[in-house]
């Protein structure tokens, strides 16, 4: 895999969309090092808004980031999976928000089960399509001649301001999707500007994602446009078979991952620089400062390196044409959960040893600690994938469907 540092990401050629709000301009590709120093000036901005702007998701379409797991045979890159969570890692040590939302660059795995006439209409303007959705609580649909009618409210849509593309999820999962669907959420797809958005996005972090409510009022939609979620892939390349679920738990725990190493950074620039309020001894000059970010340093390259491993194994399997075993896919999950948590409490020592400097709202690291504790809570990196894990260590089934 390259150095984390060395990746540098480049689009192709530019697609528009002709629904709401216009992208500006396209002026050509830039890299992701470009990308990244103007997250870093505009991070406070994004905070504000509580969403990140069109102009900024235009840049990362020219970045590449949104067509990172769209098929090649549509122009897309299809990038290893490890790659691209390098690529978000980089990105959340800027801004934690920002990555959250660079995350969803991955979803378009999810289209993949889509009928591959749908997957044309969508790629039709171009491989650079933003997708994001707001699943839950799965709302009623019913069957209409060629499709269904669907109404209702839906939470957590991060990123919809940006997107061109909208998922909605619906209840019922259709018998053709087998064991495959068993427990995964039938997904319904429309154009964004289809999709009311309720400007709701009010939270302790992660502010900027937008991650608003979506509303419909009988709206129509085609059976081509409907979908499981995390089931089989129609689309015959190597990335499509990477478990699309434990995907999804990757992207979000790689924004822990980057938010731990912006905090670790943080403390160490302290570590000489910062006089204290009490004439005290520098930072540098303490036993329990000297420890305590070499731990927090431990824990997170070991945390780091699970991650990164589980990822790696996975995707050398899949391209030596052979599945992902059940094993395998267990610990994708148990090792994005474990960073995220781990990532967590390290932003949370870094706080802590950073003294009273680190409480004042102009302190990044008080920002870095609500995202962090953010990340937690998704549904992917809770607490109950130890439990599921431990189900599968001990060979009984868990009580969710897992992994």
């Amino acid at each position: 895999m390259q150095s984390l540092h060395s990746i540098s990401t480049y689009a192709h050629e530019p697609r528009f969309i002709d629904q709401g709000e216009p992208y500006p301009e396209y002026a050509g590709p830039i890299s992701l090092d470009v990308l990244i120093e103007e997250i870093e000036r505009r991070r406070d901005e994004f905070d504000q808004l509580s969403h990140v702007p069109r102009d900024m998701i235009a840049k990362m379409k020219r970045a590449g980031i949104y067509r990172a797991s769209t098929p090649r045979r549509f122009g897309g890159d299809a990038l290893p999976p490890p790659q691209f969570l390098a690529i978000l890692e980089r990105i959340a040590i800027a801004d934690g928000s920002t990555a959250w939302v660079a995350a969803f660059g991955s979803a378009n795995t999810y289209l993949a089960s889509l009928p591959v006439e749908t997957q044309q209409q969508i790629y039709a303007k171009g491989p650079d399509q933003v997708f994001a959705g707001g699943l839950y609580p799965l709302q009623p649909a019913f069957q209409v001649p060629g499709g269904y009618k669907v109404s209702g409210q839906w939470r957590f849509a991060s990123g919809c301001k940006g997107a061109d593309w909208i998922g909605v999820g619906i209840g019922g999962t259709p018998a053709s999707s087998g064991d495959a669907g068993a427990g995964k959420p039938f997904t319904a797809v429309f154009p964004a500007s289809e999709v009311e958005i309720v400007d709701n996005w009010n939270v302790v972090g992660m502010q900027g994602t937008g991650s608003h409510d979506l509303r419909l009022r009988d709206k129509f939609v085609d059976a081509q446009w409907t979908f499981v979620r995390g089931g089989n892939a129609l689309i015959d390349e190597p990335l499509y078979r990477y478990p699309a679920v434990a995907y999804q738990a990757q992207v979000h725990a790689a924004v822990n991952v980057g938010l731990a190493r912006a905090a670790l950074d943080l403390l160490t620039d302290m570590s000489g620089a910062t006089k204290t309020t009490t004439g005290a001894p520098r930072l540098a000059d303490r036993g329990y400062y000297r420890s305590g970010l070499s731990k927090a340093e431990a824990q997170w390259r070991s945390a780091r390196a699970f991650f990164y491993e589980s990822s790696q194994a996975a995707w050398d399997t899949i391209l030596a044409g052979n599945p992902v075993t059940p094993d395998q896919a267990n610990l994708m999950r148990l090792s994005a959960t474990h960073a995220a948590h781990v990532c967590a409490e390290v932003v949370m020592q870094a706080y802590q040893m950073a003294g009273i400097a680190a409480i004042y709202r102009e302190s990044r690291l008080q920002r870095l600690v609500r995202d962090s504790i953010v990340v937690t809570q998704h549904a992917f990196l809770g607490e109950g994938t130890y439990d599921a894990s431990g189900a599968l260590f001990v060979g009984i089934p868990p009580v969710t469907p897992y992994p």
